[in-house]
C-alpha cells in the first residue's frame, strides 16, 4: 500500500518540491531543524494535509528546498510553475516582463480592474 496523495494545496507543494530536489522526509526535517526522532512523522503530516506548519517552519522549508515561500500557497498551477523559475531571471528580465504584462492589460482595459 503507496503513501496517500496529499489532500491540501500546501501539502501537494511541498511533497513536489521535496521530490524535486530528492531528499527524504526525515532529512529534510532535520535539515529545517526538528528533532531528528520526528522529523518524517513532522514532514509526512504536513504533506498529507493533517498539520499546516507555522509560517516561520514553512519559510525554512522554502530556504531548503530552494523555492519561494508563495509556492507552497499558489492556488494555480501555472504561476506556481512560473515562480519557481522567476529567480532565475535577471533583474531587466523581470522588469520587461512586468511591462509586457502591463501593456497587455492596458491594451485590453483591463488594467486596474479586478480581473480573476
Amino acid at each position: 500500500m503507496g503513501k496517500k496523495e496529499p489532500v491540501t494545496l500546501f501539502g501537494r507543494r511541498l511533497r513536489e518540491a521535496r521530490r524535486r530536489v530528492g531528499i527524504p522526509q526525515d532529512k529534510l526535517g532535520v535539515r529545517i531543524g526538528l528533532d531528528e526522532h520526528t522529523a518524517s512523522a513532522r514532514i509526512s503530516r504536513y504533506e498529507s494535509g493533517v498539520h499546516e506548519p507555522p509560517f516561520e517552519v514553512t519559510e525554512k522549508l522554502a530556504r531548503e528546498l530552494k523555492v519561494p515561500t508563495a509556492y507552497f500557497y499558489c492556488d494555480n498551477d501555472e504561476l506556481a510553475e512560473f515562480l519557481l523559475v522567476w529567480r532565475y531571471l535577471l533583474k531587466a528580465d523581470k522588469k520587461e516582463i512586468g511591462y509586457i504584462v502591463e501593456n497587455r492589460l492596458s491594451s485590453k482595459r483591463l488594467l486596474g480592474k479586478n480581473v480573476v
